[in-house]
């Protein structure tokens, strides 16, 4: 079964419904409920968390730590990934290197 929204349709739906809301006389975000439970899984699931839904329709504007934020992310996950090569590899060489030089297995009696 194909989805009836995509990303341009959740953006402008984020959209139609801010431009409602300042119609109104109100001063406010789009909120979740302002929506219908199909229309908040689709705008999730195409623009992400909500605050970050609202930026990328231009609604809300980026967070001024944003650029940091992302960099803080990525050296984070490159560290993350560099230690669990480390233990890896560490791994590896313990499991080929067995204490014993004859490269015959003893067994335990």
């Amino acid at each position: 079964m194909k989805s009836i929204y995509d990303t341009a349709t959740c953006i402008a739906l984020l959209q139609q419904k801010q431009q409602q809301l300042l119609t109104a006389g109100l001063s406010r975000y789009p909120r979740r409920d302002d929506f219908t439970e199909d229309e908040v899984v689709a705008i999730k699931a195409h623009l992400g968390p909500w605050p970050r839904a609202l930026e990328t329709a231009g609604i809300k504007p980026l967070r001024q730590d944003h650029e940091e934020r992302i960099e803080r992310t990525r050296q984070r996950r490159i560290e993350q990934k560099r230690r669990r090569r480390q233990g890896r590899l560490a791994h590896a060489d313990t499991a080929a290197d067995p204490s014993d030089d004859s490269g015959e297995s003893s067994p335990n009696l």
